[in-house]
């Protein structure tokens, strides 16, 4: 027989298991977090370069063509920054200034290398030094499509021009055929506007001559009036062409 006592301390057993449950829900810890730093949860910075010289590379040019160039510095560094050219050679005709403008016209074609190196204005000084290039290409390009050959009594080809300049230019075309005793025959002339960005443009010539041996000389001039500029070019056979039949 279950007494009434027994009952009691049963029912107290069950509330004090359910007390407990409810107790360990409501302390139970939220689920443990990283231990992560502000400074980490931020998004990651880059660190600042040391100073830089920019840009990387330098354009062409051509000969008596304007020519500017700023160079400048990117990174940590302390302002005035103060620049020169420290080894090699600049094309002729062109300057670095102290503040880093690179200026001038070009007075002939080449590749020309060299050295820039610039300090700033901290205590201690940055400095640093960058290699660059400047290709001078030539304003006309000239060269042979069919090479100058005889054809029964004449002499005839053709050569192709192109422009690299950013200007028109107004271009004289003029071929002789230059016999043994010295007289010059015209074989070929043209006079016309030679657009900037021409690429291999091409230009016959031919005429017919008399028996006889001729050297082929052939030479373009192209004038750009606003510069003041004329840039020349030319060809000749590297051998005398002979003409065996009579016109």
């Amino acid at each position: 027989m279950i007494t009434t006592t027994t009952k009691f301390a049963g029912c107290l057993l069950a509330c004090l298991l359910v007390m407990g449950m409810s107790a360990g829900a409501l302390g139970q810890a939220a689920p443990a977090q990283p231990n992560v730093s502000p400074d980490a949860a931020a998004p990651a910075q880059g660190k600042d370069d040391g100073l830089v010289i920019e840009p990387e590379e330098l354009p062409a040019t051509y000969p008596r063509g304007p020519y500017e160039v700023r160079f400048h510095g990117r990174g940590n560094y302390v302002p005035v920054l103060r620049w020169r050219l420290q080894s090699g050679t600049l094309p002729p005709g062109i300057i670095l200034e102290d503040n880093g403008e690179l200026h001038g016209a070009a007075e002939r074609a080449g590749e020309f290398q060299f050295v820039v190196s610039v300090k700033d204005g901290g205590q201690p000084q940055q400095a640093v030094q960058r290699g660059f290039s400047i290709k001078v290409v030539e304003a006309i390009t000239l060269a042979w499509k069919v090479p100058a050959h005889v054809a029964g009594n004449r002499i005839e080809g053709s050569v192709e021009v192109s422009n690299t300049t950013a200007d028109d230019m107004d271009l004289t075309f003029d071929v002789k055929a230059v016999a043994e005793n010295g007289r010059a025959t015209e074989i070929g002339y043209q006079r016309f506007p030679l657009k900037r960005g021409t690429v291999a443009m091409a230009l016959p010539f031919g005429e017919s001559l008399p028996h006889g041996a001729y050297v082929v000389y052939v030479n373009v001039n192209g004038e750009v009036a606003k510069r003041n500029a004329i840039y020349k070019q030319q060809l000749q056979t590297p051998a005398p062409l002979q003409v065996v039949v009579g016109p």
